[in-house]
């Protein structure tokens, strides 16, 4: 991929192209570090962050912010192509490198098999996962009420994530694999990122970083 794309049709072209080198399997070791990665917009300016957390005390131990302008028009389904840019950008100051990305959004719960999760984890090669506020795609079967519930998202007749409760009663988060690691894996880092919150800590703190970026502060 030599150029970023302007239109829809070349996004499409280059998520199809891109989506062939997506690995399901657990390729490395549990990650010592693992980051969040997240943007906030304020019209066409955004702000991307990715903040690392040591992934057995969940404390932070590096952070970037990105301060930029949208290169790609908000096309439902090509969401990435507004993001990617600026995340690669953080992902390049970082001092820590992260063995595991956690996206706020889909990876493979996404119409063509290829949302932000997988389209940072093959660009990168680090694997990576997505943790949805939301579904996109996808049904899912009433799931138990307790923490650790879960029930498969199925999109037609494929499995395509997972519904997950990371609190007892609280509405599920929506997990799917980005790139080299398993359903499993991503469901149990979810968890482990999250022992308070409904949201893994990785989000919370990117999401908080992003927006702080936006007010410069």
């Amino acid at each position: 991929m030599t150029e970023w794309p302007a239109t829809a049709a070349e996004a499409i072209a280059v998520q199809e192209e891109l989506r062939e080198q997506v690995e399901v399997a657990d390729v490395e070791e549990p990650a010592r570090y693992v980051a969040g990665l997240d943007v906030a917009y304020d019209g066409d300016r955004l702000a991307a962050a990715v903040v690392v957390v040591d992934a057995t005390t969940l404390a932070e131990v590096d952070r970037a912010v990105v301060v930029g302008e949208t290169a790609f028009p908000y096309i439902p389904g090509l969401f990435a192509f507004r993001e990617v840019p600026g995340l690669l950008a953080a992902l390049e100051q970082l001092t820590v490198r992260p063995g595991l990305l956690v996206c706020d959004g889909q990876g493979l719960a996404h119409p063509r098999r290829f949302g932000l999760a997988c389209h940072l984890g093959v660009l990168t090669g680090i694997p990576s996962i997505g943790a949805a506020k939301t579904t996109f795609v996808g049904r899912h079967s009433e799931l138990g009420q307790a923490r650790g519930s879960t029930a498969d998202l199925v999109d037609g007749d494929e499995v395509v994530g997972a519904a997950v409760r990371t609190q007892h009663g609280v509405k599920p988060v929506y997990v799917s694999v980005g790139h080299r690691a398993t359903l499993a894996t991503a469901v149990a880092q979810v968890l482990q990122l999250a022992p308070k919150y409904r949201l893994p800590e990785t989000t919370r703190l990117a999401d908080r970083a992003c927006r702080d970026g936006l007010r410069g502060g």
